[in-house]
């Protein structure tokens, strides 16, 4: 039962990462864009893409959730912890994004596309300690 309960989980987060790493490359370029055509497809496919992002999301949540059900001691291990911490500052990123959408949205975007290509490199950061800890396990203490 875990083994598979891991495997959705890992296919979610793949998706949920998909949708994070692409959607602030949008936002690279609609910050970039003039002509009110490209604005107005920027907003449809930021949305969309969102939306099948927050999927993603909340899958990988909910069978991680299911995992540490079905395993209640896992949470007893500081890489865990750590881990979910991390995975926390990602939601908190994905509502960043949410914000960031909006803004452009109703035109009230105030960053250039340069800050946009900073902001897209926290996913790969979040996403390497997370790997990291859930592959290494390092012990903590």
């Amino acid at each position: 039962m875990l083994i598979w309960l891991k495997a959705f989980h890992v296919i979610f987060v793949v998706t949920w990462f998909a949708g994070l790493f692409y959607l602030p490359r949008l936002f690279v370029y609609h910050a970039s864009a003039k002509d009110a055509v490209s604005l107005e497809r920027f907003v449809v496919m930021e949305r969309r893409l969102y939306g099948i992002t927050t999927i993603g999301g909340a899958l990988a949540i909910l069978f991680g959730v299911s995992m540490i059900v079905v395993q209640p001691q896992y949470l007893s291990a500081g890489w865990l912890r750590a881990k979910l911490v991390l995975v926390v500052l990602l939601i908190g990123y994905q509502h960043m994004c949410r914000a960031l959408m909006r803004a452009f949205r109703e035109g009230r975007n105030t960053r250039s596309d340069r800050w946009y290509r900073w902001f897209n490199e926290a996913p790969a950061l979040l996403l390497i300690a997370i790997v990291i800890l859930a592959v290494v396990k390092p012990s903590f203490g």
